[in-house]
């Protein structure tokens, strides 16, 4: 969580073009004293957001909390097996290449994303705080940034996150890094007030929960005895047994009439249409599921992995020949922020357009460091299938 005034001035950090993902924590703290006036106001534009008490989803979907294969409840099996990793259709960014062999053992994946219901039910059962409601440290911000960046100011470490704000008109796209035109740090921003204080989840049991660390879904996924998918497990999920398509859905295009998934509708980051019938996160299951029956692998929230990122991972797998169950590299490298270890988040969220970002494709991946958490983030836990086997090595 992390951002730093510097000498009146905004320190930005790179960010690769098309992408429409926020800064690490620790790069928001840079930009955490400015206003963009091209961003429209909070109380106009803050995403999602509802009137304190509207209900907008209330009841589970169908199928919600049902043990099906033989697995854990609200879970679905999917079946090991060898698959093609990675951008076949040549269309997304370099870390996604090459196409790689990888193989898989069995294993069980939450048919949904998790909710504020049941994060709530988390909360309360162990008092967890989430790292959005606690100070930040300063120390940690400071490892995170380049060698001579002056530290942040004590107030810019008050328990706070990042929220999506849409502009007034159209911004620069073609910036590399400039985030800041639709990204705000927010102090009171958490998983109970996903767009800052005035924001509530009341009504809204069944929306993902968003606004949660690495951490945050670590310790969840430890709570109710399962643990984050890798990388590799959830890449074979979201293709639900279609081989090297361009989606999750197979290689057609998005169909604004018949929607797929939620996603950006209109010219980002000023006009949303909500074509799809929403603007913000969509309740979990109203969109079709895949060939495995997992809901929402693409669009709605970006969804944590256990993987360290690392750009070239791929290129070392590739090289290896077939690579079985990998968790990952050892260490995290990110060459536009080599000072910010990164974990790998996957499925794009509803800010991706087919015409910037388009990270609602199954091969996508990006990166954060794991104390980030934005309004449109959130994560599915796993738990694998192998008698007396309750995890895979997390690389910590």
């Amino acid at each position: 969580m992390l951002g730093v005034v510097v000498a009146g001035a905004v320190a930005w950090t790179r960010w690769p073009r098309g992408d429409s993902a926020p800064p690490t924590a620790a790069t928001a703290y840079v930009a955490s004293s400015t206003r963009d006036v091209g961003r429209e106001d909070a109380a106009a534009s803050a995403e999602p957001r509802a009137e304190a008490g509207t209900a907008c989803c209330t009841e589970p979907p169908p199928r919600f909390g049902r043990s099906e294969g033989g697995g854990p409840p609200g879970m679905v099996p999917i079946p090991g097996g060898e698959f093609a990793m990675g951008d076949a259709a040549g269309d997304g960014m370099a870390w996604e290449r090459p196409v790689h062999t990888v193989r898989v053992d069995p294993f069980f994946l939450d048919a949904f994303e998790v909710t504020n219901a049941q994060f709530q039910a988390f909360v309360a059962a162990t008092g967890h705080r989430t790292t959005a409601e606690k100070p930040a440290d300063l120390a940690d911000i400071m490892r995170q940034l380049p060698p001579g960046t002056p530290p942040p100011s004590p107030d810019k470490l008050r328990p706070s996150s990042m929220v999506f704000r849409k502009t007034r008109g159209p911004a620069k796209l073609d910036v590399p890094g400039d985030w800041s035109q639709w990204w705000e740090y927010v102090a009171g921003a958490d998983w109970r007030h996903p767009s800052g204080q005035d924001d509530t989840i009341v009504g809204k049991d069944y929306l993902p929960v968003v606004q949660v660390s690495w951490d945050d879904a670590v310790a969840y996924c430890r709570w109710a005895g399962r643990r984050l998918p890798t990388e590799a497990e959830w890449e074979r999920a979201a293709r639900g047994g279609e081989a090297r398509k361009r989606f999750t859905w197979g290689d057609g295009a998005f169909d604004p009439a018949k929607p797929q998934a939620n996603i950006w509708q209109g010219k980002f980051p000023y006009e949303n249409t909500a074509a799809d019938g929403f603007e913000g996160t969509a309740p979990v299951g109203r969109f079709p599921p895949n060939g495995y029956g997992l809901h929402d692998m693409a669009g709605n929230v970006w969804e944590w992995c256990s993987d360290w990122y690392r750009a070239d991972t791929y290129a070392k797998a590739a090289a290896k020949g077939v690579a079985v169950d990998p968790a990952g590299p050892e260490t995290s490298l990110d060459p536009d922020e080599p000072h910010a270890p990164k974990r790998v988040i996957r499925g794009g969220s509803y800010l991706c357009t087919t015409t910037y970002c388009a990270s609602f494709r199954p091969s996508a991946r990006m990166k954060t460091s794991p104390d980030s958490a934005t309004n449109h983030q959130g994560f599915r836990c796993a738990a694998s299938r192998t008698a007396g086997d309750a995890s895979v090595v997390v690389r910590r």
